[in-house]
C-alpha cells in the first residue's frame, strides 16, 4: 500500500503540473491580446513557483534505492579544529533543521554532545519525511568551512571541518535478528550545557553490538525505557546498513567517501571570507549565496549530486 501511494502520489504530482503548464500558457495568450499588469506580475511568480515545483517532483524521478523513501539518520562530528570545529557542527545542525523545516518534515534530535565551550562535538537526528534519506544521502562526507574566527581575539582566517554520515531509518518489521548476548547496555547520566539536554537520572542509554563493535546511545528522553527503544531502532538501522555494504563489498568505501575529518577530504567546502562560495568537489556546483545556503537551500546541490550520481552510474 506503501508503493502503491507513492506511485499515485508522482502520477498525482505530474498530472497536477501539466494542469498548471496550461493555465499559465492560457493566462500568456491574455496577455499578448491585452496588457494586465496585476496579471502580468502574477504570471511571473506562479512561473517562478511552478518552475521550483517542477524540479522537486524531477528531484524525485531519480530517487530509485531501495530505502530512498525513508527517514534518515544524520550523524554530525565535529573534526579537526577545536572550538571552530564544534561551533561549524552546530552551524551545519542549523542548516539541515531548516532545510527539514521548508520540506514539512521532522526534526528530531537522539544524542548530542556538546562541545567543551561552543557548539557540539557530536549529534544524531532523525529527519522524518518521504524521501528524507534519498535526498540527505547526497550530504555523506566532510564539509569545510573557512572564515574569520568569531573565537579570535586577532580576527584571523580559520578552517573548520566536520562529517556527516546518513543512514536510512528501516522499518520495524526489516528481517534483522540481535542476540541479545551480543549486545552491551550501559546507562549513564545525561550530560549537556542546560535545558533540555540535562536529567537528573541515569536514563541516557548506550548499547555496544560486540561482534561488530557499533556503538550506539540516546539521551534526550527523560524515560531509560524510551532511550533503549529509540537506541534499539538506532542499531537495528545500522546493522541493516551494515549487511547491506557487506552484500555490495564495499562498506569500507561507504566510510571512505567521508575519509579523514581534515584537509584533502572534504566533498563541499564553505567560503565566508575573504569571499562567499560555497562549492561541491564531486560535482563543481556552486553559489555565492553562502547565506541561502546555511539557512537551509541545499536542493540544488542535491540535484546537482543526483546528477553526477546516475551519470557516474552509466559511465
Amino acid at each position: 500500500m506503501s508503493k502503491l501511494d507513492g506511485l499515485k502520489e508522482t502520477v498525482n504530482s505530474w498530472q497536477d503540473l501539466n494542469s498548471r503548464i496550461n493555465n499559465l500558457l492560457e493566462i500568456d495568450e491574455l496577455l499578448q491580446q491585452e496588457q494586465d499588469e496585476s496579471l502580468s506580475k502574477e504570471l511571473e511568480q506562479d512561473k517562478e513557483k511552478l518552475v521550483k515545483d517542477f524540479e522537486a517532483v524531477e528531484i524525485k524521478t531519480k530517487l530509485s534505492g531501495k530505502h530512498d523513501m525513508n527517514n534518515a539518520i544524520v550523524s554530525i562530528h565535529a573534526g579537526a579544529g577545536g572550538t571552530e570545529s564544534c561551533d561549524w557542527a552546530q552551524m551545519l545542525v542549523r542548516m539541515y533543521s531548516r532545510w527539514a523545516e521548508n520540506k514539512g518534515f521532522s526534526f528530531d534530535t537522539i544524542d548530542i554532545l556538546d562541545g567543551d565551550e561552543a557548539g557540539i562535538k557530536s549529534i544524531t537526528f532523525i529527519v522524518g519525511g518521504k524521501y528524507a534519506y534519498g535526498l540527505l544521502q547526497a550530504e555523506i562526507g566532510v564539509h569545510r568551512l573557512v572564515r574569520i574566527s568569531p573565537f579570535d581575539a586577532n580576527k584571523r582566517r580559520h578552517t573548520s571541518f566536520a562529517s556527516v554520515d546518513v543512514i536510512p531509518e528501516v522499518d520495524d518489521d526489516i528481517d534483522i535478528v540481535i542476540d541479545e548476548k551480543d549486545l552491551r547496555i550501559d546507562t549513564y547520566r545525561s550530560t549537556g550545557a542546560g535545558g533540555q539536554h540535562v536529567n537528573t537520572t541515569d536514563s541516557a542509554v548506550r548499547i555496544t553490538h560486540l561482534p561488530t563493535n557499533i556503538v550506539v546511545q540516546s539521551q534526550t528522553e527523560r524515560s531509560q525505557i524510551k532511550n533503549k527503544a529509540t537506541a534499539m531502532k538506532l542499531l537495528k538501522a545500522k546493522l541493516y546498513e551494515f549487511e547491506q555494504e557487506k552484500l555490495r563489498e564495499s562498506y569500507e568505501k561507504h566510510y571512505d567517501e567521508k575519509g579523514l575529518i581534515a584537509w584533502g577530504s572534504q566533498i563541499r567546502s564553505y567560503v565566508f571570507m575573504p569571499y562567499q562560495l560555497v562549492k561541491d568537489h564531486r560535482t563543481d556546483y556552486e553559489t555565492s549565496q553562502v547565506d541561502k545556503v546555511m539557512d537551509g537551500d541545499i536542493d540544488s546541490f542535491i540535484s546537482a549530486y543526483l546528477n553526477w550520481k546516475l551519470e557516474s552510474k552509466n559511465k
